[in-house]
């Protein structure tokens, strides 16, 4: 099994209730599909870089999971034929960007660096 993110726009048409219910449905067809979530994050209504079907914002929802590389394809079909997604975008991820969703996750990036400057060369001349 691959790891996989997905992040989908919701029409912002949609209630809090029914966009609710809208991701539910994907938790559920990614579970019943021998898939497991890694990690679901709920951006919210955003504001969107263009318009897309004369809306200039929506509803923004991440899924991480493991699933089979066959499984997205049903999952992208689920995407097409669902006329409450705008846009979706899914990502095999390698094993650097699986560290990197850990690190954000722990907040590993907030915390102060400590920055070290490089130890200047010191050359030795020897004398004859």
């Amino acid at each position: 099994m691959n790891q996989y993110e997905t992040v989908i726009i919701l029409t912002p048409v949609l209630s809090e209730q029914q966009m609710k219910e809208v991701v539910t449905g994907y938790r559920e067809l990614i579970t019943s599909n021998e898939g497991t979530l890694v990690h679901e994050e709920n951006w919210g209504l955003n504001k969107l870089a263009y318009p897309i079907q004369k809306k200039g914002t929506g509803f923004y929802h991440v899924f991480e999971y493991h699933a089979n590389p066959d499984f997205i394809k049903l999952l992208k079909l689920n995407f097409q034929r669902d006329e409450n997604v705008l846009r979706e975008l899914t990502l095999k991820l390698d094993k650097h960007a699986i560290a990197f969703n850990i690190k954000k996750r722990n907040g590993d990036f907030n915390k102060p660096r400590e920055v070290t400057a490089p130890k200047p060369k010191v050359e030795i001349e020897e004398e004859d």
